[in-house]
């Protein structure tokens, strides 16, 4: 156990300093708090100097600020019921992964805090994590946020908001979005020919795995295979199967034909979207406030498909118990009884826009924007939890970008990260 905690370890510090986990990329914002700016994710997140951990017979929990008064406000409701104590402590998003990492198996952990799908494979394989039983409160919850939150068939954490990257579009531009590659790419020329976009079309971040997904798996492709339960299986790598290949084919000829270029920033996209200079832009619902305040006459369509629909990634937050607290009962209590209800959940759809995990409050809420990102949501396959996704960040990004640089031709891009990934995870045995 000893080893394989020492393994994961080195494989999250090497994709954090590389690419910051994309829970960090999609849960903090800049974009919302989260994902402080695609751009931006290579800056690791600071230790909180003195966290407070778990003490028997008081409730402590690990949240971001966005979250802190709806937490605190159900802490108060648990206490007046159980005249048990609860304690909140806030820190940036990311800072809760990397303190509980470290304090969690010293026996200085919080007994509950918030966190995003991504982090499970890597805190529930180091014994970090607690299953936790919805019960029939399931049914309430979205399916796809649910699966994000099972790991080895067990659910551990409790979802309140999922996230997935749709293509924002200008009407002025685009009155009619497309709905395959090849209507893109026509789209996108045809606007550049003509003078009326300085680009035509762009991914979230160039050469990011995170906004490419879709691509990915419009043809078949992606990054694992999935086990007999439907969960993904880090034996089954097909960054390099015929599907993967033709995604990257269809990404090279995108480059070749001047419709996507190789150095496209977060800012860079972002900045000529709200000024109408492109037309069509990959992203997620954190950049919602900011492309509504442009004034830009924009839609929200689905990712265009291939040969079959694109499936984007679906990052999904949420709340998990940690397996070391001093107060098991009460905390499960506390998620299940407490945060899984229609007024708590309706209260963290307020705190921070969002498409809600909790089905009930997403039906409470008219906004056109949310339906349209639920259209991508269900198209969309959960964030692996799985601890090898440590490892597929910098080797599909750097797959990717030979693809954007024309350093690599497509195939020999994504074998040569496939076979690379294979031999890190079989090290890590």
């Amino acid at each position: 156990m000893k080893s394989i905690f020492k393994i994961t370890l080195f494989l999250a510090a090497v994709a954090l300093m590389a690419v910051l986990s994309v829970s960090n990329h999609i849960a903090t914002s800049v974009v919302t708090a989260a994902t402080a700016d695609a751009s931006a994710a290579t800056v690791a997140p600071t230790v909180t100097p003195t966290p407070l951990p778990s003490v028997e017979g008081t409730l402590t929990i690990w949240v971001n600020p966005e979250r802190q008064a709806i937490i605190e406000a159900a802490g108060k409701d648990f206490s007046a019921k159980y005249n048990v104590p609860v304690r909140v402590q806030t820190m940036n998003f990311g800072d809760i992964r990397t303190n509980f990492n470290i304090a969690a198996p010293a026996g200085n952990g919080p007994d509950i805090i918030a966190g995003a799908n991504d982090w499970i494979g890597e805190l529930y394989s180091n014994g970090l994590l607690a299953t936790v039983d919805l019960a029939d409160k399931v049914k309430s919850f979205d399916p796809v946020a649910v699966q994000a939150f099972t790991y080895d068939g067990k659910t551990v954490g409790v979802p309140y908001q999922v996230e997935a990257v749709a293509m924002f579009y200008n009407k002025d531009l685009v009155p009619t979005p497309p709905t395959t590659w090849d209507e893109t790419q026509a789209v996108a020329t045809k606007l550049q020919a003509d003078k009326k976009a300085d680009q035509g079309f762009a991914f979230t971040v160039t050469g990011e795995l995170y906004g490419h997904y879709g691509l990915l798996t419009s043809y078949g492709g992606g990054v694992f295979g999935r086990d007999a339960q439907g969960g993904y299986d880090a034996k089954q790598v097909i960054m390099d199967n015929a599907g993967s290949i033709q995604a990257a084919t269809e990404l090279d000829k995108l480059v070749k034909a001047g419709v996507l270029k190789d150095g496209v920033t977060y800012d860079v996209a972002k900045d000529l979207f709200l000024k109408g200079r492109l037309a069509m832009w990959v992203n997620g619902p954190w950049e919602l406030d900011n492309i509504r305040k442009s004034g830009i006459n924009f839609g929200i369509a689905v990712i265009p498909a291939g040969t079959e629909k694109a499936h984007p990634f679906v990052g999904v937050q949420g709340f998990m118990v940690s397996k070391l607290s001093k107060n098991a009962l009460l905390a499960q209590a506390f998620v299940s009884e407490f945060l899984a209800t229609d007024d708590t959940m309706l209260k963290l759809y307020q705190a921070q826009f969002g498409v809600p995990a909790w089905l009930p409050t997403r039906t409470k809420v008219t906004n056109p924007d949310i339906d349209a990102f639920s259209a991508s949501i269900a198209n969309g396959d959960p964030l692996p939890g799985i601890p090898a996704m440590a490892s597929v960040w910098t080797l599909s990004n750097n797959a990717l970008n030979l693809v954007y640089q024309q350093k690599a031709a497509p195939d020999a891009a994504m074998k040569d990260a496939s076979a690379s990934l294979r031999d890190l995870i079989a090290k890590a045995k």
